[in-house]
């Protein structure tokens, strides 16, 4: 029996496996990158561009969490591709030597998981700390009620009392309006089934539930329209839940305020309960259902 001995790997085939991984690495990014404003953004790995100022914390825990994943995967691959080819076999009869306990490396690969386990779990609730900070010192308050198979907004005064609302069908997507660098808190409410209100430029996403009012604060920081879903799969139509942001100046957001109430768009609307009508499915199945 012989037993095989390390093996000096050669300068130029650690440049070619290095080159490899660098370059497979920027190929992935550049994969990432599917243009201006929309998903794909290769310097964020993947992520919209940012909107709002919570933004900052998500994004962050997000790039961090791919770096960590990044240094570990390569260091495994590296100690991999190290022992494939350092401890091969040379001729038919060469049998390594057998080592069936080793307490150093068994008490390492028990608490290496749970020290990579501890550093996720601290980063990833000392973020989510920071994007649910509630100060209560919002300048503009909006109700959100998600309902089969829209949204409604109702815009609330300083004094608690409802100014207008905006609402959406499953057949118009609504594009409501926020103003930009003002801090918005958000109300959110259901009076049928869960549903999630996630605007993902926001990189905010927050459950509505019936009979559970949640709530949460950010501050829009770019002017633009942001696409917004419903993240819950919430019934038949639930893919048409969908409604737009438009964060616009100060003037504009009043502007509009000003033209829902010349609509008739005053006080408040709950969704399908109180005020308006929205309808629960398309007007031409709910049709064919009363023939």
């Amino acid at each position: 029996m012989s037993h095989s001995s390390p093996r000096r790997l050669h300068p130029r085939g650690v440049r070619l496996a290095l080159g490899g991984t660098v370059s497979l690495f920027l190929l992935a990014l550049a994969g990432c990158a599917g243009g201006t404003g929309g998903p794909g953004q290769g310097r964020y790995l993947g992520l919209p561009e940012r909107a709002s100022d919570r933004a900052e914390y998500i994004g962050d825990l997000w790039v961090g969490a791919w770096v960590a994943s990044l240094a570990i995967g390569v260091l495994v691959w590296g100690l991999m591709i190290w022992a494939f080819t350092a401890y091969r076999r040379k001729s038919k009869n060469d049998v390594p030597r057998q080592t069936t306990y080793n307490l150093p490396l068994e008490i390492m690969y028990t608490l290496v998981p749970f020290l990579i386990i501890g550093v996720l779990f601290y980063y990833t609730l000392t973020t989510q700390n920071r994007v649910l900070a509630a100060d209560n010192d919002q300048e503009v308050t909006v109700d959100v009620v998600g309902q089969k198979w829209s949204w409604t907004f109702n815009y609330i005064d300083e004094n608690g009392e409802p100014v207008a609302y905006d609402y959406g069908t499953i057949e118009q997507t609504p594009t409501f309006k926020l103003p930009v660098d003002q801090k918005v808190k958000f109300n959110l409410s259901s009076p049928d089934v869960i549903h999630s209100f996630w605007v993902p430029s926001f990189y905010f996403k927050l459950d509505v539930i019936p009979g559970r009012h949640n709530s949460f604060e950010l501050t829009p920081t770019t002017e633009g329209t942001f696409a917004g879903k419903c993240a819950e799969l919430c019934g038949t139509y639930h893919s048409a839940m969908l409604f737009n942001i438009e964060v616009v100046s100060e003037a504009e957001y009043q502007a509009y305020l000003d033209e829902l109430i010349e609509r008739g768009q005053s006080g408040r609307a709950m969704g399908g309960t109180v005020g308006v009508a929205t309808p629960t499915i398309p007007a031409e199945e709910e049709e064919g259902a009363t023939e």
